[in-house]
């Protein structure tokens, strides 16, 4: 818990993190390096050197002093700072305001200035503003003299070549480790994407590649796609048959039942039986959809959802069904890639169960930056927290109660919208209608 903000501020993805784990040793050595090297190595040898300059300017003052006048004091400056190469002026001229004056990114231009001020006599400015020469003014006996001399004199060279020099190699090392880490990282994002894609029903080929534990892990997915594969056409293959030879007999129990006499005595028997054909029929009918659903895998396409959201509450309401339009985008306001049959038939089979168990279906559609949902609600009798996960499984039955003498269903209604919603990349959420007090199923689709 308490490196908790740390993980927050840490990358989502495996480029941020490779990035960081890349960057963060190069930058360390780096700033180690600079702060050793630069500011021990290049400090001290910056002090070595202006250390002996004092010397020099310690012998152009004491000459200064020791003559008698101000001319034999210039001629006698003037005959030692031509083998010391300095210039000299006496007595020279300062804004008495004048400081000392560097520029800001000159680090070893602080040990000059420092080591400067040592002088015996008090010097009153340094300018190092031309990267070149050191100019300072010292107070003499005859007054203000000026020197400039060469800064090469008084510090070592370039010592900005060291951090160009560090940052370009670092910046190339770097590079070079990013394209390889990218080589690396590639075979795991391909496995990812492949996963992502085989969760929303699509089967995208996939080769083997990377290092050798990436090569197990896309291995052991391979298989167990094929795993997954198998079971699902099997399934899928069981229920369509079971469902077309039931047709059959179902078929003559329907035509013999009609070509019963119809006694009086009799007529309610026969009434009742054939709707236990009836519902039987339907039964047979939801296990088609639901084993035509398993194996539909068409492509997305651009589609409307306001104009699918209407149209399927327009249907709902030309059959004579209680079913109400809410907030919904306009035809042509906003377009998602989707498989507009599949989530058609999961839009109906939510609206199904509303009119169903509520009596009732209200529609409405809300966007997000990133998501769509749509929300199906109705007034009845809603589903227990702990249960609604539990309806979304196929084959599942709730509490007859809710069925308020409907019939009791196959259990395929919720399971198969559900199926539809995850093979697009989102989710059924159900959840208690904010507004009519009963169910709401939400379709959440991403934009």
């Amino acid at each position: 818990m308490k490196f908790q903000w740390l993980k927050q501020m840490m990358p989502r993805g495996l480029y941020g993190r490779g990035a960081l784990i890349l960057l963060l040793p190069i930058v360390t050595i780096q700033l180690v390096v600079s702060i050793v090297f630069i500011q021990r190595h290049f400090e001290r040898v910056t002090e070595q050197m202006t250390g002996s300059m004092l010397l020099e300017i310690d012998l152009l003052i004491d000459a200064v002093d020791e003559a008698p006048d101000l001319s034999a004091a210039r001629a006698e400056v003037e005959r030692l700072g031509t083998p010391l190469q300095m210039t000299t002026d006496l007595p020279a001229i300062l804004d008495e305001t004048r400081g000392d004056h560097r520029k800001f990114y000159d680090l070893t231009g602080l040990v000059v200035m420092d080591v400067l001020h040592q002088l015996v006599r008090p010097v009153r400015a340094i300018d190092l503003t031309d990267g070149d020469r050191v100019v300072l003014w010292v107070s003499t006996d005859k007054g203000l003299m000026k020197i400039d001399f060469s800064r090469q004199r008084a510090s070592a060279s370039n010592p900005h070549q060291l951090l160009v020099l560090m940052l370009v190699v670092g910046l190339l090392m770097t590079v070079v480790a990013f394209l390889f880490l990218r080589n690396q990282l590639k075979p795991i994002r391909h496995l990812a994407l492949m996963a992502e894609a085989f969760g929303r029903g699509q089967s995208v080929p996939y080769k083997i590649s990377g290092a050798t534990e990436v090569r197990s892990a896309g291995a052991a997915f391979l298989d167990m796609r094929n795993r997954i594969e198998r079971h699902i056409e099997q399934r899928t293959m069981m229920l369509s048959a079971i469902s077309h030879d039931l047709r059959t007999p179902l078929t003559r129990l329907r035509l013999g039942l009609s070509m019963l006499p119809r006694d009086p005595e009799d007529a309610k028997d026969i009434e009742d039986m054939e709707m236990d054909v009836a519902e039987m029929g339907r039964l047979i009918d939801a296990f088609l959809e639901f084993s035509r659903n398993q194996a539909q895998a068409a492509a997305p396409d651009d589609t409307d959802i306001g104009q699918l959201v209407r149209e399927a509450v327009h249907y709902a309401q030309r059959s004579g069904r209680p079913v109400i339009l809410g907030d919904c985008p306009e035809a042509g306001e906003v377009i998602a890639k989707l498989r507009g049959d599949d989530i058609r038939r999961a839009l109906d089979n939510l609206i199904g169960n509303a009119l169903r168990y509520g009596g009732q279906a209200e529609v409405g559609v809300t966007l997000g930056e990133k998501t769509i949902k749509i929300a199906v609600e109705d007034p009845g009798p809603g589903i227990a927290p702990e249960r609604r996960e539990e309806a979304l499984r196929p084959f599942t039955r709730l509490d007859p109660a809710r069925n308020q003498d409907l019939g009791q269903g196959v259990g395929l209604g919720l399971s198969i919208a559900s199926d539809i919603v995850r093979a697009h990349g989102g989710n059924l959420n159900l959840r208690e209608s904010p507004s009519l007090g009963g169910l709401m199923a939400e379709i959440v689709l991403p934009r």
